[in-house]
């Protein structure tokens, strides 16, 4: 009998003890386990979304100013005033809540253009501080093959040994026609190069540049009707940047007036893009994403959970550096160099302090067109 008795109550409790530290050691292994992958995995996503934002945005960056004139492309501008001696504009800029405007001084559309402060203002969870994002704005001309300085072709004369006579622009401007051996529209589109009302095409010939709005597409025929979200269709009350500005003109010998005569110098034409950059905490207040928005189209994500997103700039003298703004004296066209501060966090609070993981990232991008300088001019 004495052989077959069980364990005492002491024994009992002592094997359940340790059953239950074993257990306790287990379990807390385990968690610690859970949050040690959760944040190598919230980390890894976080550096993911700063990577696919920061590739598309350096891209956009170092192409600025490709193919636009020096000083930029001119826009209508409008009376004088003392604070304007150029004119005033009331070109559109797209921005995040919308569309706001260029500084109203401009008279051209720089290539790049500063927006301190244009952002949404972000107030992240368990964050201490809040900030106003930046917004930037960059423009160059459409690099793909085949879409760049098309010749419209109005007097027929041979450039490069090819001549287009049936291209044409109307004498309001409200439209072109391009001739199909020089530029066909259905062959491009076919292969990928669509353009699309909406998109920015610039002219040029002897007697200047203009830029205007794309607003339909017929056959060989580019609509641009008045109207569009840039302000830029036909105006004729400006003093330059239109395409009236572009026309042959005469001049009264005894008045000087003159006269514009609706038609035009062989012109050829360029598709451009501006590109957009700033964060949008409205479509998902909890994934605050990073937007590229071209022209006026509806903007894209290519990052998201990022919390802030600043702009500092660099100018040609090496004076004016991380400059939020354009200083006095200086031009959008100065900027040698823009300084980009990121910052992401996780999408969810991680480990036992319940609370998100942040990574920063800073850089200095150099813009390619615009960064080399002669200074013997």
């Amino acid at each position: 009998m004495k052989k077959q008795s069980g364990f005492t109550l002491v024994e009992f409790s002592v094997a359940m003890a340790i059953t239950l530290v074993s257990l306790l050691a287990t379990v807390m292994a385990f968690r610690m386990a859970t949050y040690s992958n959760q944040n190598v995995t919230q980390r890894e996503d976080m550096a993911d979304n700063i990577r696919a934002g920061l590739n598309l945005l350096e891209q956009d960056v170092i192409m600025t100013g490709m193919g636009v004139p020096t000083g930029g492309i001119t826009i209508p501008t409008f009376t004088a005033t003392t604070s304007c001696p150029g004119g005033t504009s009331n070109l559109a800029r797209p921005l995040p809540t919308g569309a706001g405007t260029f500084p109203v001084c401009n008279t051209t559309l720089p290539a790049i253009e500063p927006g301190n402060g244009l952002g949404p203002f972000i107030t992240a969870p368990d964050a201490t501080s809040s900030v106003n994002t930046d917004v930037l704005t960059v423009v160059y001309e459409d690099n793909t093959a085949s879409s760049t300085g098309t010749i419209i072709g109005m007097n027929a004369q041979p450039i490069n040994g090819t001549s287009c006579p049936a291209g044409a622009i109307s004498a309001t401007g409200n439209s072109v026609t391009f001739d199909s051996t020089c530029f066909n529209l259905t062959s491009l589109a076919a292969s990928g190069v669509q353009i699309n009302p909406g998109d920015l095409i610039m002219f040029s010939n002897a007697n200047g540049k203009a830029l205007q709005v794309v607003t339909s597409v017929s056959g060989q025929t580019l609509g641009f009707s008045s109207g569009d979200a840039f302000h830029l269709n036909g105006i004729t009350s400006a003093n330059g940047g239109t395409i009236k500005y572009l026309q042959n003109t005469t001049v009264n010998g005894v008045t000087g007036v003159v006269t514009y005569l609706g038609t035009y110098p062989q012109t050829s034409a360029t598709r451009i893009w501006m590109v957009s950059y700033w964060l949008d905490n409205v479509t998902d207040p909890i994934h605050i994403r990073l937007d590229r928005a071209v022209n006026f189209n509806a903007p894209q994500p290519v990052g998201e959970t990022l919390e802030n997103l600043q702009f500092t700039f660099n100018f040609n003298d090496g004076i004016a550096v991380n400059e939020l703004t354009v200083p006095t004296g200086y031009s959008e066209s100065q900027i040698r160099s823009v300084n980009l501060f990121m910052s992401t966090r996780s999408t969810s609070m991680l480990g036992q302090t319940k609370q998100y993981a942040r990574e920063n990232f800073q850089t200095q991008l150099s813009l390619r067109s615009m960064a080399y300088v002669n200074r013997y001019q």
